[in-house]
């Protein structure tokens, strides 16, 4: 009886999809009541006293990640960026665009965390309406959602929010302020928050609503902050001990401790693995005759990954031993008084009347 496996199949990669064709995007603004153009908000200003939400016209274009995505040119260039009209559903170039055409993955790393993940410049302060491209000084992954029509049911609404919302990554908490039209959503990442703000502004759930899509203000609770300080320490940590090798480390604190002579800094040396003396040369037996205190030993050879090969990474064990050894030495010297068991006779007071020759 033979048994018999299976495998899954690869997963072909497929172009981008053009989304819109050239053109077919109706661009064309609406008239503004005010008389200058306010870069920040990006809208005319002065005049207009009407309600800017009220104004809102529904989106033309919706992306949808299983039918869009794809690879493009962006992947071959080696460009971290995604592409913000792919985000809104109306890039009309396809596979042909040098910006990515898909959702950051988890391990997502920008080559500037000053911007955000289309390649825009972040902010020291967010706009007064929680909108634009956000702040560099604060890890926000938390979007406030307005205009929202509530279903009666609200396990209903619960489930339209998060299958919209949840297309463009993982979230981790949500909330919805019922008889109010607004929700809270909480994604993994903050490149998640910033495509799923773009992705989901002026669009519309299962009703004929338009969402107004901002950044949420920052959480009062004690407790959150604590939790979040503590969530971007450890991320720090993860992500220089990953930067790090564990040889070059070793060997710069004996370094350190050698130069200053502080033998607290010496640590304990943990005995090489077994499967990392294969290629080593065993040692010579030693002769209980010998004294090894004046530096010389066998040296062996073995294999190292780091800044320093294994054979100085040993020859730096050694020495800071050594070190180590001559300080306590020299600690019990200072320590020791000098004493006189002779008492103190006539020959040794008239020792100085003595004469210089050795017959006397």
């Amino acid at each position: 009886m033979s048994s018999t496996t299976t495998v899954a199949p690869k997963r072909k990669l497929r172009p981008a999809r053009k989304q819109v064709k050239e053109g077919e995007v109706d661009k064309s603004e609406a008239i503004q009541p005010g008389k200058e153009y306010n870069v920040w908000y990006n809208k005319w200003a002065g005049g207009d006293k009407e309600d800017a939400l009220a104004n809102k016209t529904l989106s033309q274009t919706r992306c949808i990640i299983a039918r869009d995505a794809g690879y493009t040119r962006a992947d071959a260039t080696g460009n971290k960026y995604c592409c913000l009209f792919f985000a809104r559903g109306c890039c009309p170039y396809g596979h042909e665009c040098n910006y990515l055409h898909r959702l950051p993955l988890p391990n997502h790393i920008l080559p500037d965390n000053s911007r955000d993940c289309f390649g825009r410049e972040k902010h020291g302060d967010y706009r007064d309406d929680m909108g634009g491209v956000g702040s560099f000084n604060r890890v926000n992954r938390s979007l406030y959602i307005g205009k929202i029509h509530e279903s009666p049911d609200k396990k209903q609404a619960e489930e339209t929010l998060l299958r919209h919302f949840g297309e463009w990554g993982k979230i981790m908490r949500w909330n919805i302020l019922y008889n109010r039209g607004v929700a809270f959503v909480m994604y993994e990442s903050e490149l998640n928050a910033q495509f799923a703000r773009e992705a989901m502004a002026n669009q519309s759930m299962d009703g004929d609503e338009i969402l107004n899509v901002r950044w949420a203000t920052e959480d009062p609770n004690p407790g959150e902050k604590k939790a979040e300080a503590r969530r971007i320490e450890e991320m720090g940590q993860k992500a220089i001990a990953g930067m790090l090798d564990e040889n070059l480390v070793e060997a710069a604190q004996t370094i350190r401790a050698l130069e200053e002579g502080d033998e607290q800094d010496f640590y304990h040396i943990e005995a090489s693995k077994p499967d990392e003396l294969e290629n080593v040369i065993p040692e010579q037996p030693e002769n209980d005759d010998d004294d090894h205190d004046d530096g010389e030993r066998p040296i062996k050879k073995s294999k190292g990954n780091g800044f320093f090969d294994a054979e100085a990474l040993d020859n730096l064990k050694f020495y800071a031993e050594l070190a180590k050894k001559q300080t306590e030495e020299n600690r019990l010297k200072e320590r020791k008084i000098p004493t006189s068991t002779k008492p103190a006779g006539m020959a040794s007071l008239l020792g100085g009347y003595g004469s210089d020759e050795d017959s006397d």
